[in-house]
């Protein structure tokens, strides 16, 4: 994913993010310019306990930003939403924390991460968990279906990011709360930074 390119197209980011996080998913310890794992959860604050808990695979191909569940307040019978789902980590999280009564459903464009994220599931045993596939513009959920939505590091790798919190508010019910996680510049970028694909995993 080496390219010098002085125009990128959101087409071209999102082809970028779906491959380099699906690289993630088949070979988390590969080693990456960003973190990734177990390791790094726990230093953004997973507690151990609860990685303990779940399945190995979820915390292996963690790509997140930090530990955004316990910002949601989620409450048992609550629907929620785990935009950027990834390996399923937060998914799995926030199941815990919905029942009895309530839904998960975890989101990602990346194939791979879908596939390990389902398996987790599974091996969880949770039934009230679900991961589907996207295709980075709407979101296959009906209006106000969610009464949270999750982001942990998402939003920061898409390129449309008002079309994108559109369809954050559009699933979200009238009340309903948007946490996320999310890397932001302290200061605009130096001449040059950002036309790469590369500069978009750091």
């Amino acid at each position: 994913m080496h390219g010098v390119l002085k125009s990128l197209s959101a087409e071209q980011i999102g082809a970028a993010v779906r491959e380099r996080y699906s690289e993630v998913a088949r070979d988390p310890d590969r080693g990456y310019n960003f973190p990734v794992g177990r390791g790094f959860a726990e230093a953004v604050g997973y507690p151990a306990s609860l990685l303990d808990a779940l399945p190995v695979r979820a915390a292996a191909a963690f790509a997140g930003v930090a530990c955004p569940v316990p910002h949601a307040k989620l409450r048992p019978g609550e629907r929620v939403i785990d935009l950027g789902c990834g390996a399923g980590l937060d998914t799995l999280y926030a199941a815990r924390l919905v029942q009895p009564g309530g839904k998960v459903i975890g989101l990602d464009i990346a194939p791979d991460m879908i596939a390990r994220a389902r398996a987790a599931i599974a091996e969880a045993g949770i039934d009230h968990a679900e991961a589907r596939l996207v295709d980075g513009r709407r979101l296959p959920v009906e209006d106000g279906w969610a009464d949270a939505v999750i982001v942990n590091g998402v939003f920061n790798l898409t390129p449309n990011k008002s079309a994108l919190i559109a369809e954050v508010f559009r699933v979200l019910k009238p009340g309903g709360r948007l946490v996320a996680a999310e890397i932001v510049l302290a200061a605009p970028l130096p001449p040059g930074e950002g036309e790469t694909l590369d500069d978009w995993f750091r």
